[in-house]
């Protein structure tokens, strides 16, 4: 069973945190990795940079922009990977965009993921159709769940397509700005994770955007099965470095 399935069965909510790969250092990758799993996080996306990321606000435009410069590429990052299974039992998926995927080529990139133990990607790009037609049986070879977004602005119709397509969890994006671009959530979003919850999906909806502390987080995790953080990691990352991880964790399972 993947290891994604296994944590989605346990009974609590899941913290999920992406951070940026190489950044703030290029070999801060697997540190910041085990610090996670440490400190009780239940997932992790491991972001891989790229030069024109179309949902991520400035926080983790910055991020890429700078391990970008710091030299990461996706062959590094697979390198760097290369043992994590050896020290980090959580699931961890690459979150990225399709087109380096795409250079790198599918079945190549598909297979080193399994090699190196990554559980799924999150591709936000690659439309489902294009999925479906051209790379599910791939991404089936070799056991990667594809995790697919929704937002607020997502049709009833498209949102089933998508669950039935789903095997994981879908990532409920909670509106439609940018990542890091929101603090706390209104009525707005309220009534879409009602709507969403009285849908009955099959698949456990994981919220991400606009969670940043303890309260956003219980907000997101009151119907969803868990709540992604991004913007807030990478900023508490840039401000104190690798060696505090702990305590940001700490701040949100509070």
């Amino acid at each position: 069973m993947n290891r994604i399935h296994q944590k989605l069965q346990e009974d609590k909510k899941i913290l999920s945190i992406y951070f940026t790969a190489g950044y703030p250092s290029l070999n801060d990758t697997v540190k910041i990795i085990q610090d996670l799993e440490k400190n009780g996080v239940d997932m992790i996306e491991i972001g891989l940079p790229f030069s024109d990321p179309l949902a991520d606000g400035p926080t983790i435009q910055a991020s890429s922009t700078q391990a970008l410069k710091n030299g990461m590429t996706t062959a590094l990052l697979f390198q760097q990977l290369k043992d994590i299974r050896k020290s980090v039992s959580i699931p961890l998926i690459v979150m990225g965009y399709f087109n380096p995927v795409l250079q790198y080529g599918v079945e190549k990139f598909c297979k080193e993921c399994q090699e190196i133990g990554i559980d799924g990607l999150i591709l936000p790009d690659l439309p489902l159709d294009v999925y479906q037609e051209n790379y599910e049986t791939i991404f089936k070879k070799y056991g990667l769940v594809n995790v697919f977004l929704i937002t607020p602005q997502t049709s009833d119709a498209r949102i089933r397509q998508i669950d039935t397509a789903s095997d994981g969890f879908i990532y409920m994006v909670s509106s439609a700005s940018v990542t890091g671009s929101q603090d706390g959530f209104g009525n707005n979003q309220e009534t879409y994770f009602e709507r969403i919850a009285d849908m009955k999906l099959k698949n456990p909806q994981v919220v991400g955007f606009g969670i940043n502390n303890s309260e956003t987080f219980l907000q997101a995790t009151k119907q969803a099965k868990g709540a992604i953080i991004g913007s807030a990691f990478i900023k508490f990352l840039t401000q104190h470095g690798v060696d505090k991880i702990g305590d940001f964790v700490k701040g949100i399972r509070k």
